[in-house]
């Protein structure tokens, strides 16, 4: 992805405390200590039923890229706290762990792994802050697209949002991540061109007002666009003079035979606005004209409109998508769940008072259970490393939490979710475009019930323990007890 060849190194964007514990971990001899790190998070904007994960790619691009300039280190040894030889540590600085993942596209859930990094103690801890960056951002705005892209029922949703991003890279990737989630392209050019998501958009009202009257406005953009006409109707009056002067527009372009696209209402009430234009764009033969709606909208207000007959072909979102007005943290975290020592992985928990703050310990893996007659997701399923669930046998699976909570599944498939993407520091994961992640996307969210998809109170989906995690995590949880 070539977005990430125009921006400088970015190995110092790093919570500070990163370094004062990498350089503790050098001075106390443990920065070689191979150490287990998972990525996860704990609750799905909006109350959903799910996520969904993006960012992967640029989080690639980054363990990729890991180095410290002298530049880097002169800043360092301006706070005089760090050692000189922690310093000649930096200028050989290699990443070398091995890193798995759930594809992107993939859809995701609260508490288990979607990333897990293992390695030396100084490199998989210092790489937390970047790696959340990438995908709690994609992962948020994917995820906040496709509850939008699901209220419009199958209507074309563009992604409006740039100037409202927070940041230019927000808007970059902001846009990357609505493709995935659903988008049919994005106003963000940029991104088009260094990521191909789809380019679109026609006019804004400063098109109008700098002519001497609107038809004038609409005929010079009808003959600059003759294959690409959609003209914005709201300037001055929609029913009065934007849509009568459209029609007139079109019907001209009718006689030269070219093809009006259609027309985009940015303001008032557009169900009563679309469905008096409709009727009107109808009753001239415009019956294939669409109506394009934007202005603040969101999946809730779609969805009113939709119920209110609003007659609407596709929508344009722009603020509440790029930003996820409604809930704007991914909430993302970075846990360490074990390290190794003498080639034995031994578990690492963290306890809290607040109960989903307790972190499921251990070397894992992400199994997704999948039902073998119609395809659905059942569960999923975290297991030591060493563990195989044997699809060809009854498996039973319990709530982690009330543990009396259980079910037998049958005639089902079991598939593991994470796929490497390093060993031992080397890529071994070819990145798929972000065309092939959209489709990806869409065909993983198939298997998924449409009770999942609710948004208000949407079904539970369980992320299950095997009986092997669960008891470990029992006993540490029994020790933290007693220290």
């Amino acid at each position: 992805m070539n977005m990430d060849n125009l921006k400088r190194n970015l190995t110092m964007l790093t919570d500070f405390y990163e370094l004062t514990m990498a350089n503790g971990y050098f001075e106390n001899g443990m920065g070689d200590i191979i150490s287990c790190f998972d990525l996860f998070f704990r609750s799905v904007p909006d109350n959903g039923g799910f996520a969904i994960m993006a960012g992967l790619e640029q989080a690639i691009n980054y363990l990729k890229s890991l180095e410290f300039t002298e530049d880097d280190i002169d800043y360092l040894r301006s706070k005089e706290i760090f050692s000189e030889n922690f310093f000649d540590y930096l200028r050989k600085f290699k990443f070398e762990c091995d890193v798995w993942a759930i594809p992107e596209g993939t859809p995701i859930f609260p508490n288990e792994p979607i990333m897990t990094v293992k390695g030396p103690a100084i490199q998989a801890q210092f790489v937390e802050t970047m790696l959340l960056l990438c995908i709690n951002h994609q992962s948020l705005i994917a995820t906040k697209t496709n509850r939008i892209v699901r209220a419009a029922e199958g209507r074309p949703v563009m992604e409006f949002g740039s100037r409202r991003a927070q940041g230019f890279d927000g808007a970059i990737y902001g846009a990357r991540a609505a493709y995935i989630g659903g988008c049919s392209g994005t106003a963000c050019t940029i991104s088009d061109k260094e990521m191909h998501t789809p380019a679109l958009g026609t006019m804004a009202h400063s098109w109008i007002q700098m002519f001497d009257s609107e038809l004038e406005a609409f005929r010079a953009y009808a003959e600059c666009y003759p294959k690409g006409t959609t003209l914005l109707v709201d300037t001055y009056n929609v029913l009065k003079s934007g849509v009568p002067n459209a029609i007139t527009v079109f019907k001209e372009m009718r006689e030269r035979g070219e093809k009006p696209v259609g027309i985009r209402i940015d303001s008032g009430d557009i169900t009563y606005l679309s469905k008096h234009a409709r009727q009107m764009l109808d009753g001239e033969g415009f019956t294939d004209v669409k109506i394009v709606a934007s202005n603040s909208l969101d999946e809730y207000i779609i969805r009113d409109l939709l119920l209110q007959g609003a007659q609407i072909d596709s929508f344009g979102v722009g603020e509440r998508l790029i930003t996820s007005k409604s809930e704007p943290v991914f909430g993302g975290v970075y846990k360490l769940v074990a390290i190794e020592r003498n080639g034995e992985i031994i578990p690492k928990i963290k306890v809290s008072e607040n109960v989903a703050k307790i972190t499921n310990p251990d070397f894992k893996e992400v199994w997704r259970l999948y039902d073998s007659i119609t395809g659905k997701a059942i569960a999923d399923v975290l297991t030591c490393r060493d563990e195989i669930i044997d699809d060809t046998k009854p498996y039973e699976i319990f709530d982690p939490v009330h543990t009396y909570k259980r079910k037998t599944v049958t005639n089902f498939k079991a598939v593991k979710l994470m796929v490497q993407i390093f060993d031992k520091g080397e890529c071994v994961y070819d990145s798929p475009s972000v065309s092939e992640i959209k489709d990806y996307c869409a065909a993983q969210l198939d298997t998924l019930w449409d009770e999942l998809k609710r948004f208000e109170y949407p079904h539970k989906y369980y992320v299950d323990l095997s009986p092997k995690l669960w008891e470990k995590k029992q006993e540490l949880l029994r020790k933290a007890h007693t220290i």
